[in-house]
């Protein structure tokens, strides 16, 4: 196994220090503040610790509140807000430095059969014809400069995440349709635990989406330019079964922004063509004067 999946699997290999309470430590991230995908894998990865091994999530909703500490650790509460027949509720609260940071809820599910239906997944190239991050990203030094290059590839380096097309920095100035798309696997096999493969497809999530925003107003990216941004609301609905060492193509749009926000929305699919996820998430965009 790649050692960066290593390190982040101990990442989201949370400590227990009360019953119904965890603590997690944060790894760097290309700005100075927790990653949001990281949170919100732990705050998973605390509600699932909770809830027995037969109830899958099927859906999260979470609230990015303050940015949080990456040299702090950080205390995740569970309540266990309902345990019915067939659905377990959990909310879990991430505190650092006494104050809340970011808020889930977060619903499992035991298995039933059900109506079957889903949306087309749409073209993409084989992810294998696509360069890596590592093949990619130098290309863009002029743009990012090479000390973000250098952070971007280390962020990334657990994950084999691939655009389809040019990323959002290679159209500064230059606006686009809003819609993205990206392969992404870990890099390395992982064990067989549901719960795992749902985490690691929660902490990828948070990566991209946004992304979309800014790909139609040619402002090149989170990474470039003068743009402000940060997550303010997460949600993800699991609905059929996937493996987060096996390719999925993300497929990403933003329909609106407006009032200093911006909306991505996106669907997640299996290499074979079974949709496994629905994702929408709100962020702060905003441009100084």
């Amino acid at each position: 196994m790649h050692q960066a999946l290593d390190s982040l699997l101990d990442l989201l290999d949370l400590e227990q220090i009360e019953e119904d309470i965890f603590r997690g430590q944060s790894r760097s991230a290309v700005v100075p503040r927790v990653f949001g995908g990281q949170v919100a894998a732990q705050a998973l990865v605390a509600a699932g610790r909770t809830v027995p091994a037969d109830r899958l999530a099927h859906s999260l909703h979470a609230y990015f509140l303050v940015a949080g500490d990456p040299g702090a650790p950080i205390v995740y509460t569970v309540d266990r807000i309902r345990d019915g027949r067939s659905f377990t509720t959990r909310r879990v609260v991430a505190i650092q430095h006494g104050q809340p940071i970011f808020h889930l809820s977060a619903s499992f599910q035991t298995y039933e059969e059900g109506l079957e239906h889903q949306a087309d997944m749409p073209p993409a190239p084989d992810p294998e014809s696509l360069p890596t991050a590592a093949e990619m990203l130098p290309r863009y030094a002029d743009v990012l400069g090479p000390d973000r290059v250098q952070k971007m590839l280390e962020a990334r380096e657990a994950v084999d995440l691939r655009y389809v097309d040019a990323p959002p920095f290679a159209f500064v100035g230059d606006p686009q349709p809003p819609n993205s798309q990206v392969w992404f696997r870990t890099n390395g096999k992982l064990a067989d635990d549901p719960l795992l493969h749902v985490c690691l497809a929660t902490y990828v999530s948070d990566m991209t989406l946004l992304d979309s925003v800014l790909l139609a107003h040619g402002r090149g990216g989170w990474a470039v330019g003068d743009v402000v941004g940060a997550s303010l609301d997460h949600a993800m609905w699991f609905h059929r079964p996937f493996r987060a060492d096996e390719w999925l193509l993300y497929d990403q749009q933003s329909p609106s922004a407006s009032g200093g926000r911006g909306l991505g929305q996106a669907r997640i699919y299996t290499q074979e063509g079974r949709l496994a996820i629905t994702v929408i998430q709100e962020g702060v965009v905003r441009v100084p004067r």
